[in-house]
């Protein structure tokens, strides 16, 4: 078995590099972190668009049907009453596919939700070209430049199924508005119950022997290609450092800080556009305190297409190869 090589000891899953690898989608800890979020707190509720399954709210509405609303498919609608739920003291998740919610209902969440700072918590689903075979209408590679530049607005990028059960019971605890980006295809499981997760702080997932050359960050499914990208390329000699940006606002600014000063240059990873992302979010930082190289391994300008997972994510340059061909570029 592989050494999974950590600089914080935190513990990751021992199967990680093992081609048997479990393997979960990542909405589905959303689920279950919404469920047990409900079970310790009676002001939980939560609605959806007609999609109570896809987006695996229907745990919550199978244990407390007293709680759950259908809005039907009236994005706009549901952002207005959970906002109208918050004010009276419940704690609202909300739930469609990531272009509805946020993408056509963004009105909604900026004016009722972030402007006065309700504690709703919206859950995007289906969010990246990994989608599939629904197409560009359906894959959602805007949503986090749109929930990041609200003002009040948390955004999370879970990167397995356990982070996600996590971000999600942290999230109703905030008491300001949450957004979380969910993938819909089964992802790797990078991570253990017993890996740490705090809102606003970064992790090392992987460390190369000695110096590294290049940081990758990356965030969401993505964490996963970053690592094997990480680990082929140390065969190579060449040392990449992985750190799973989880939180992308607010972004951990002393980390990604430190990552490029420890290295030569910065490769960002993420399933979104390039332009207004995770990427921008990092360059934002070090920009202003520690001016450094970086290159982005996004989707650059372009909208989705309906393929399979694995045929788009090759497509739009977010496999490993793209990320190694990214690093060696970065490194140059």
């Amino acid at each position: 078995m592989a050494v999974i090589h950590n600089n914080m000891n935190i513990p990751l899953n021992p199967k990680l590099f093992d081609t048997d690898i479990e393997q979960a989608p990542i909405r589905k800890g959303f689920g279950e972190g919404l469920l047990a979020a409900a079970e310790a707190d009676p002001r939980v509720v939560g609605l959806c668009a007609d999609l109570i399954e896809s987006t695996q709210m229907h745990l919550l509405a199978k244990k407390f049907p007293e709680r759950f609303v259908e809005m039907g498919v009236a994005e706009q609608n549901l952002a207005s009453v959970a906002s109208g739920m918050a004010a009276m003291g419940k704690i609202p998740f909300i739930t469609s596919y990531a272009m509805f919610s946020p993408g056509r209902n963004w009105e909604q969440i900026r004016t009722t939700i972030c402007y006065n700072n309700r504690p709703v918590i919206i859950a995007g689903s289906h969010a990246g070209v990994s989608v599939g075979p629904d197409g560009g209408t359906h894959q959602a590679i805007e949503d986090i430049a749109l929930t990041r530049v609200v003002p009040n607005m948390t955004v999370i990028v879970p990167c397995d199924a356990i982070e996600a059960k996590k971000a999600t019971i942290a999230a109703a605890r905030v008491g300001t508005p949450v957004y979380i980006r969910l993938a819909r295809e089964k992802t790797p499981i990078i991570t253990t119950e017993a890996t740490p997760f705090e809102i606003g702080k970064a992790q090392i997932v992987f460390r190369p022997e000695g110096d590294a050359d290049v940081g990758i960050i990356a965030t969401g499914a993505l964490v996963y290609n970053a690592i094997m990208a990480a680990q082929e390329l140390e065969a190579e000699g060449i040392k990449a450092r992985v750190m799973n940006l989880a939180t992308i606002k607010p972004i951990d600014r002393a980390a990604v800080i430190k990552l490029a000063a420890e290295t030569k240059s910065i490769v960002t990873v993420e399933e979104h556009q390039v332009m207004g992302g995770m990427g921008s979010a990092v360059a934002e930082v070090l920009a202003e305190e520690h001016p450094t190289k970086i290159k982005f391994v996004g989707v650059r300008n372009l909208f989705g297409q309906s393929g399979t997972p694995d045929e788009l994510i090759k497509h739009y340059g977010l496999d490993k190869d793209a990320i190694m061909k990214a690093v060696r570029e970065a490194r140059g």
